[in-house]
């Protein structure tokens, strides 16, 4: 397997905690990923840092990106930040254009990202539509065009943290099993969020249940959730 695994998230955690294991289990099968964060979430998702006193945004967004960059190493992934500041999350014409270069550069054949709606998060949203309209122009529309353009890549959206209040549906469970020791040990790293590691490891097993009840593979322990968004083009059934 070499296939490209792009991620993008709002936020530097958000990786973690939706997709580790899908990253981890695509590396370990001999593909690459790309963990691109679109801010350093050092606003609105690092709460128990800000608990330390005399504490900055320079060094909260320091220790953000050590954790992460610790993180996706755990899971065989590189990562970088465009540092676009959150709450709100704001996209310019310079960012977008960034994001495109990303693209071309990368050319990945997979690329996750956020749902398009989230009562409970702004950034999230502005990062979805983002990167679909980054997919799109890097793609040219998926015809010919006048500028470099990549294959068009898959789409999914992972797991949000309130999925029915986001219209999200799970049409594909990808088995971690063999790599959550990984998500879990990726997980412990974002100490800024503690709080979510027991949550989504509990996750992980309610959907390893639900893989196996849907599949019949009685050895699916752990897995993750994603949304396809795009049809299936095959040559037979």
């Amino acid at each position: 397997m070499d296939k490209k695994l792009l991620v993008v998230g709002a936020h530097s955690a958000d990786f973690v905690w939706r997709a580790g294991g899908t990253i981890a289990l695509v590396t370990s099968q001999g593909g690459s990923a790309t963990v691109l964060a679109l801010s350093y979430g050092e606003r609105g998702e690092s709460g128990a840092l800000w608990k330390e006193p005399g504490q900055t945004v320079d060094n909260v967004k320091r220790i953000r990106h050590e954790q992460a960059s610790e993180a996706a190493a755990i899971l065989g992934a590189t990562f970088s930040c465009l540092d676009l500041g959150d709450y709100p999350l704001v996209m310019t014409d310079a960012a977008l254009g960034g994001l495109v270069e990303r693209f071309r550069d990368l050319q990945p054949d997979i690329v996750i990202t956020h749902t398009p709606k989230d009562p409970f998060n702004p950034d999230h949203p502005v990062a979805c539509q983002v990167v679909q309209k980054a997919r799109l122009l890097a793609s040219g529309a998926g015809v010919a065009s006048a500028f470099q353009r990549i294959k068009p890549p898959d789409l999914y959206f992972f797991e949000p943290h309130q999925p029915e209040l986001c219209d999200f549906e799970p049409n594909t469970f990808v088995d971690i099993t063999p790599v959550m020791g990984q998500k879990r040990q990726a997980m412990a790293v974002m100490t800024a969020q503690g709080y979510l590691q027991s949550y989504y490891a509990e996750l992980a097993s309610r959907r390893g249940n639900h893989a196996r009840r849907i599949s019949g593979m009685e050895e699916v322990k752990f897995a993750e959730a994603l949304q396809r968004t795009l049809p299936l083009v095959v040559k037979s059934l």
